[in-house]
């Protein structure tokens, strides 16, 4: 038993050594390649300027000779004089060209070194792109194409709030987090428990011994993911049917300033697509521009950030969906809310703005809007109402 027990602990460490040497080797590989490269580079540099060089000397030599020789004929004689002229001017242009062609020399040089430098930069981004596709798993086939329609499920709560769902295959809970700041969870078993009237006395209330800030949060795989209220970029992940803190970890670069300026008691907004878990948030460096971030929700550590060309002023919410991030825009007055930026992480060259995807037959706006990757619909909080959109998808290009 206590052998069995040994081989089970020892495969996942297994597992890992494989996957860091294949990563060392793949490491070693490029470094060769890149060192092999400049070396071929270096010798052909090489070569090209002793050539040059041993040209520039032996024509000088040459130079030196005519004009000796020139210098004995006798000038007086016209003809002897303009062959004189004539070759003094040849070795004149000669010599300019030999010295342009030796500065042109160094910039094809450089221009040489530059191009094999943008080689090498395509080389890893191709391999940098490859290896977030692997990490992603990316099999979403699908784009955002609208929202088709809207249903309040309930008006409960005040101005801020979330609500939502565990994606995994057997949840059908419903989770209500009402406020910006608070630390306590009520937990529903299903959406028509939450819909009736006296739901609140139906509810299991789950309290935390942290308390939450913003409306950013998310349930997955079982735990609550939350920025911790107090702290700059403390993120939790509890344990819901245990009641414990399971991890914590640091958002780099977050809490600073809020990630839409429409919903500025939000500074992390965290998310949840097909791909796993993500957070959202703005900096000052980016001047205010949105930023990705994948996150490992076994590990607590981050896998990845992107910076995206989407503005975090006059934006309410966000949502991800197949590694599409989707900011939602409004006026400070409240509106009609419409998604005016989105931006995927593995095809950044194709984020476009005012994509006109606007929500339907509402005026207002959203606290919160999260997606649900299994169901397909959006959860979204809205001046005190819990709201479930319907989404239109049509295949990727």
């Amino acid at each position: 038993m206590v052998a069995l027990q040994i081989h089970f602990f020892l495969i996942p460490s297994l597992l890992s050594t494989m996957g860091a040497a294949q990563y060392m080797m793949q490491d070693a590989t490029l470094l060769r390649y890149i060192d092999q490269r400049f070396l071929s580079l270096e010798r052909r540099l090489e070569k090209c300027n002793q050539d040059v060089l041993e040209y520039v000397d032996e024509f000088r030599e040459f130079s030196r000779m005519v004009l000796s020789r020139l210098a004995g004929l006798n000038t007086d004689k016209a003809e002897v004089k303009r062959e004189v002229e004539n070759l003094l001017t040849r070795i004149e242009h000669a010599q300019r060209d030999i010295d342009y062609f030796r500065s042109v020399t160094d910039s094809n040089t450089c221009m040489e070194v530059h191009e094999d430098l943008l080689k090498q930069q395509l080389l890893e981004e191709a391999e940098e792109k490859k290896r977030l596709k692997v990490m992603l798993n990316a099999s979403c086939d699908h784009v955002l194409a609208g929202i088709k329609s809207l249903k309040v499920v309930k008006k409960t709560g005040g101005k801020h709030g979330s609500w939502m769902k565990d994606p995994g295959k057997k949840h059908a809970k419903i989770y209500l987090l009402s406020g910006p700041v608070n630390n306590v969870i009520l937990e529903f078993a299903n959406i028509m428990t939450f819909m009736e009237n006296n739901q609140t006395l139906k509810a299991r209330r789950v309290p935390l011994p942290l308390p939450w800030e913003g409306t950013g949060h998310v349930i997955y795989q079982g735990f609550l993911f939350y920025h911790r209220h107090g702290s700059l970029n403390e993120i939790v992940k509890f344990n819901i049917q245990r009641r414990n803190v399971a991890d914590q970890m640091l958002l780099p670069g977050a809490g600073r300033i809020p990630a839409y300026q429409l919903s500025p008691q939000t500074k992390i907004d965290l998310a949840v697509d097909e791909q796993g878990l993500w957070a959202l948030h703005a900096e000052p460096e980016t001047g205010g521009n949105i930023v990705i971030t994948k996150i490992n929700p076994v590990a607590m550590a981050v896998e990845h950030s992107w910076d995206t060309p989407c503005s975090s002023k006059d934006a309410e919410a966000a949502f991800m969906a197949c590694n599409t991030l989707h900011v939602v825009y409004n006026s400070p007055s409240g509106g009609s809310s419409r998604i005016q930026c989105v931006y995927d992480v593995l095809d950044a060259l194709n984020a476009y703005t005012n994509p006109g995807l606007h929500f339907p037959k509402r005026q207002g706006s959203h606290s919160t809007v999260h997606y649900n990757p299994k169901d397909k619909q959006l959860f979204a909080w809205g001046d005190g109402s819990q709201i479930i959109y319907k989404l239109h998808t049509k295949q990727k290009v």
